[in-house]
C-alpha cells in the first residue's frame, strides 16, 4: 500500500528487454533508505518489486502485461518517474490509500494557469471516469490528487506549485499519457453494488436513504 505522496523523482537510467518484459534501472536517493530486496516501490503509480540495489539506483522487473496497460511501456532512458516506498503501519496517511494497481491510462487534454496553481484536465475511458467524483481522490502517475470537476468528457484537478516542482506532473504537456488509479473504496462499493449480493444487503436505495 502507498499514500500517493511521492517521496522523490527518480530517473530511468537504463531499460533492458528480457523477451517477456523489461528491467528498469532507476537512479534514486530517498527511496533507497531502509529498503531491501523484495520491497515494493511505487514507480509512476505502478507497484514494482525491487530486485537489486546499488549506491544510487535500484532495479525492478516489469511484466509484459504491465507494459501493455500502463505508461511504463512507453518510458525511455532519461525519463523522470515519481517514486514512493510502501506505507508502514503508523505512518501518516497524507494522501489516500493507493494500491499501485493502475486502472488505466488517461490523456492530458489541457493545462491552464489558475492563480498560483494549475488546472489539469484529463480524458480517460468511461470505466475509470465513472468512479471519479468531485472532491474525491484520484491517483495520477502515483500522485494523490483531489478532483476539482467532472464533466461528461473529462475530469480536472488543481495542482499547487510545490507538487509541480517535486513530481513529474510539472513536465506534462497536452497529449501526454498518465497512469490512473481510482480510489479503492469507490471500487469496492461499485463491486458490491454491481453484484447485488443479498448477503450484504447493500443497495442503491439504502445508500439514497442514508444521504
Amino acid at each position: 500500500m502507498f499514500t500517493g505522496i511521492a517521496e522523490e523523482t527518480g530517473t530511468i537510467r537504463k531499460i533492458t528487454d528480457t523477451g517477456g518484459g523489461r528491467v528498469l534501472n532507476i537512479k534514486a536517493d530517498k527511496v533507497l533508505e531502509d529498503s531491501k530486496l523484495g520491497d515494493s516501490i511505487c514507480v509512476d503509480g505502478v507497484c514494482l518489486t525491487a530486485t537489486e540495489f546499488g549506491s544510487d539506483y535500484f532495479l525492478a522487473d516489469v511484466s509484459e502485461e504491465t507494459l501493455r496497460y500502463t505508461i511504463l511501456g512507453s518510458r525511455h532512458a532519461g525519463d523522470k518517474v515519481n517514486l514512493e516506498r510502501a506505507l508502514r503501519v503508523g505512518d501518516r496517511l497524507g494522501g489516500h490509500i493507493v494500491a499501485g494497481h493502475v486502472d488505466g491510462v488517461g490523456t492530458v487534454k489541457r493545462i491552464e494557469k489558475d492563480g498560483d496553481s494549475y488546472l489539469y484536465a484529463f480524458s480517460c475511458d468511461e470505466h475509470i471516469k465513472d468512479l471519479i467524483v468531485k472532491k474525491g481522490s484520484v491517483t495520477v502517475n502515483g500522485i494523490s490528487l483531489t478532483v476539482a470537476e467532472v464533466s461528461p468528457d473529462d475530469f480536472s484537478i488543481e495542482v499547487i506549485p510545490h507538487t509541480r516542482e517535486v513530481t513529474n506532473i510539472g513536465l506534462l504537456h497536452a497529449g501526454d499519457s498518465v497512469n490512473l488509479e481510482n480510489d479503492m473504496i469507490g471500487k469496492y462499493v461499485e463491486h458490491f453494488l454491481a453484484k447485488k449480493n443479498e448477503s450484504h444487503g447493500l443497495t442503491y436505495e439504502m445508500l439514497e436513504n442514508l444521504a
